[in-house]
């Protein structure tokens, strides 16, 4: 009878997973090909307009990960050109663009069509949002999942701010196999120079276990009590 009892475990098991066919759940993975994007405008106090966007390296965001523990600072240029700061580049220089970093997975294409995608992490710490620069300027930062167009021309998002503790956002994808889906960071404020940002903070992040994973764990312990009770 025990023994038919852990097989019923086992098999209940294996049944709830198929429910995840249509559910993916992902987390903040040091080992996931990360990519980068900035988008770059004035300051409100020159405007506040649109400069240019272009992919960057994601520890040029400034977005770094040591071991297990990814680290979201602010932005810094190394270039004393009066494009990035005031008067220039260097100690005690005010930055005068705004940098909207994101820091994102992207999946091939379909990858989660018709699918409800779940991104949770765990932020240890948030020391940068509430900071302003000399101009006033401060940051904030998100964990987003994004659903783009084919033709990236519009996408659909999910965010939550990076409040200390588990955060978990779920969307569910257009099921078109055209669209991209992106799921990650955003953090924007102005750029600071690099002897400069310690005052203002930073942000960590680590991941969480996957429920599936934890289920399966959890399935597969009381599958082997239930069997050692029988002996």
């Amino acid at each position: 009878m025990r023994r038919i009892q852990a097989m019923t475990l086992v098999c209940l098991g294996v049944c709830c997973m198929a429910t995840f066919v249509h559910a993916a759940t992902v987390t903040v993975d040091p080992s996931a090909s990360w990519n980068g994007f900035m988008n770059v405008s004035e300051t409100p106090q020159h405007g506040g307009g649109f400069v240019f966007a272009s992919g960057w390296g994601t520890s040029d965001l400034v977005a770094t990960f040591s071991g297990s523990v990814l680290t979201l600072a602010p932005n810094s240029v190394n270039d004393t050109s009066s494009f990035w700061y005031t008067p220039s580049g260097g100690p005690g220089s005010v930055g005068n663009k705004i940098m909207d970093a994101n820091m994102y997975i992207e999946p091939a294409a379909g990858t989660f069509a018709g699918q409800t995608l779940t991104f949770t992490g765990n932020v240890l710490s948030n020391s940068l949002v509430g900071h302003v620069n000399q101009d006033g300027n401060g940051w904030t930062s998100v964990a987003f999942i994004k659903d783009f167009a084919p033709d990236y021309s519009s996408f659909v998002q999910t965010t939550v701010p990076l409040s200390p503790g588990v955060f978990s956002i779920s969307r569910s994808a257009i099921n078109d196999p055209g669209r991209h889906v992106q799921y990650g960071f955003e953090t924007i404020g102005p750029d600071v120079w690099s002897t400069d940002v310690g005052p203002y903070g930073n942000i960590q992040i680590a991941g969480v276990p996957e429920p599936a994973t934890l289920f399966l764990v959890s399935v597969a312990g009381l599958a082997i009590a239930a069997r050692r009770r029988s002996r």
